[in-house]
This record gives C-alpha cells, structure tokens and sequence, in this order.
C-alpha cells in the first residue's frame, strides 16, 4: 500500500508534520527505503513516488489536506484508493482541458511576459540555429500563450511546433504517425511525408521526427522542465543533449551566496575536520569537547538546511549529501538553469566544460573546494589550518 508520511507538512490549519520516529516505524524501524519499493525509471515505483515538478505542488497539498480532512473526521480510509482517486481527478482537470481554460480567462495574471525568452530565440534564428518546440499542450492553449509571452509572430521563430505530443509515450512508441492542424486547430487527414516550416503537427514520435529532419545525436539540444518526461529517454536512448530548466535554482543560488550560508558552510566543514582528526583522542576532557563539536555540527547543519525550506530543505542537498532529484538531474542533464534566458549571458558559441569535483579519496586541488558548494569562500583563511 502507499505510504503518506508529509514530512515538514504544510503550516495551514491543523495540518502537522509527521514526527521522525513515526516516518522512522513506518519503514520498519529504519531510514533505509527498501529496493524493490522504490521507483522506477520514469519516477512511479510499485509504493513510492516522486513528487518532483511544478504539478507536484497542488497535488501535494490536496492529498495533505485530504488525508488531514478525514483523519480530523474520524473517516476511515483506504490509502491506495484515496491517491487513486486524488490522482486521477488532477489528471483530468488537464487532460480534459478544464486547466487551460482556467488560465486562458487570466493570461496576465498566470504567464509571464517572455521579453527575454523572444531575446534568446531571436538570437538563437540569427545565427541559424533551427529550432522546434514539442508540448503536450493543446494548440490553442499553446498559441495564446505564445502570443501572450512572445509575440503573435512566434510562430516564425520556430521550424516546427507538435503539440498534445503525449511525452514521454512520444520518445518510445513508434505508432502514433503526425497529424496536421491548419491555421484554426482543426485536423487534416493527408498523410506527413515530410515536416514544414510554419506547420503545426500534433502527436507524432521521435523516431518519424528523426527521419523526417536527420536531426540526432549532439548536434541537438533540447531543454525541458521535467527529467523523465521531456530529458531521460532522449539523453539515455537517443544521445541528444539536453538543458533542464529547474526556476528553483534562482532562489537557491541567491541563498547559497548570503555571507550567513557561505559562514555556516564553512564552519560547518571545519567542524567536520576537527572531529575527523580529534576522534582518537579518548580521554574524559577530549571526549567532552568532541561532544560539544558534534552538537554544534548538528546545530548548524540544521540552520543551513533551513535557510532554504523549513519544512524540506533545499531541492537539490539533504544537508551534505545530494538529493534523489539531484543525482537524476546530473544523470539526464548536461546543463541546467533557472531559465532558458540564463543562456543571454553567453555567447551562442559559447562551450560549457564540466567542473572537476574531488572524488572522496582525492585531495582538493583548490582551498575553495574544500567549501563544496561555495563559488567564494571568504571564511576559509581562518580556517586554512584544520587541511
């Protein structure tokens, strides 16, 4: 059966968060999550899911406010049945459609004017650069969006756009040929020999879309908000590159360059040496010391971690070591960003090389990556003589 365990829960009403020790019991009396429980490659395990994009967060908060609802209550309940039941209702509100009408009636209000996003794909067509844009978003909802955040001329940035693709079913099954929609949304029935410029498609499958432009392998990349949906299979199965757009990394990037973040870190990483080299020291006085150590470690680890969620943290540590969102995004990625406007910073030919990060029986080449995390260190000279 599924396991609700709302760790941090959400600060409303009665909602409370469920204690450690309860998580704890729940999972037999350890912090280990047994393999066969956790998910599989697209993120839905035979118990366990993840709750890892933008739609994660109302589906959150009503499975909280549900569960809260009838436990407050006193209504018995069925776990599997109630995510069941809360799972589909959300995917029919955007399966259905109800979902775009909502935002359609209140464009200003729920998308953004993308000012810099026009910069970026004008830039990227001035220098001859194809573009093509894949949703499985509904043409009208994706036109007025469009228009609403690019320009009623946005069609002509891109050289082909396939809506209602059904990613991430569009990367692996060969079945579902394109179709065409004229200038009103409507279905033709002639058969696509080949993909035009200025055309709308609607559902399709890679494996046509690579026949029909020769483009494949790193000669593309393509940029996406969802690891499995829109990255995994094109990276893993198809080599493309890709580029995840994660709006999170705004905030965390503006924390983790606070002078309290970079002087908790530090400490932080000192204190973690000075117990690593003092341990052996056994006698009652040195024993007292490393325990006031270990519970300012413990201290400050906390208050780093806070300083991003309360409740959860930041998305991409939990505290020292990264998290499961993390370690897929490295997997499926080979640049991520808050925005693809994030690329207006550097030239179009611009290379990014990966980063060397010390390995755990590597001697850090630089003081500063002793601070992993840090761009800057300006604590670390006090600091320099516990290496």
């Amino acid at each position: 059966s599924y396991t609700f365990a709302f760790h941090g829960g959400i600060p409303r009403g009665r909602l409370k968060p469920v204690p450690d020790e309860e998580v704890i019991e729940l999972y037999g009396g350890t912090q280990h999550i047994p393999l066969y429980q956790m998910s599989d490659f697209y993120g839905k395990g035979p118990s366990l899911k993840q709750f890892m994009d933008i739609f994660s967060l109302p589906e959150m908060t009503l499975l909280s406010s549900v569960i809260d609802y009838f436990i407050t209550h006193g209504i018995e309940f069925d776990q599997v049945h109630l995510y069941k039941d809360i799972s589909d209702a959300i995917r029919d509100v955007h399966v259905k459609g109800v979902m775009y009408k909502w935002i359609e009636k209140d464009l200003e209000q729920y998308i953004l004017h993308g000012d810099e996003i026009y910069a970026v794909l004008n830039r990227l067509v001035n220098h001859k650069k194809k573009l093509f844009l894949i949703t499985n978003s509904p043409f009208s909802f994706v036109d007025k969006g469009m228009k609403h955040m690019v320009g009623k001329n946005w069609r002509d940035l891109f050289d082909m756009v396939i809506v209602q693709a059904d990613k991430p079913n569009f990367f692996t099954d060969r079945r579902k040929p394109f179709r065409k929609l004229d200038d009103k949304g409507s279905l033709q029935w002639d058969k696509i020999n080949q993909l035009e410029k200025g055309k709308i498609y609607k559902e399709g499958n890679l494996f046509d879309f690579l026949r029909l432009t020769g483009w494949r392998g790193s000669k593309v990349l393509y940029f996406g908000d969802h690891l499995y949906s829109d990255l995994a299979d094109l990276m893993l199965r198809h080599g493309w590159r890709t580029g995840a757009i994660v709006p999170e990394l705004e905030t965390e990037i503006r924390i983790i360059n606070t002078e309290q973040y970079m002087h908790s870190l530090t400490w932080q990483q000192a204190l973690t040496g000075l117990l690593e080299r003092m341990q052996m020291y056994q006698d009652a006085e040195s024993k007292q010391v490393l325990l006031e150590w270990m519970k300012e470690r413990q201290e400050i680890r906390s208050l780093t971690k806070n300083l991003f969620n309360p409740q959860f943290g930041s998305i991409f540590r939990t505290f020292h070591n990264p998290t499961y969102f993390s370690r897929r995004l490295v997997r499926f990625s080979d640049i991520y960003m808050a925005s693809i406007s994030c690329l207006l910073n550097y030239d179009v030919n611009f290379t990014f090389y990966p980063r060397r990060t010390p390995l755990q029986h590597e001697a850090p080449l630089w003081m500063d990556q002793l601070c992993t995390g840090c761009m800057k260190t300006p604590f670390l000279e006090e600091m320099v003589h516990i290496r």
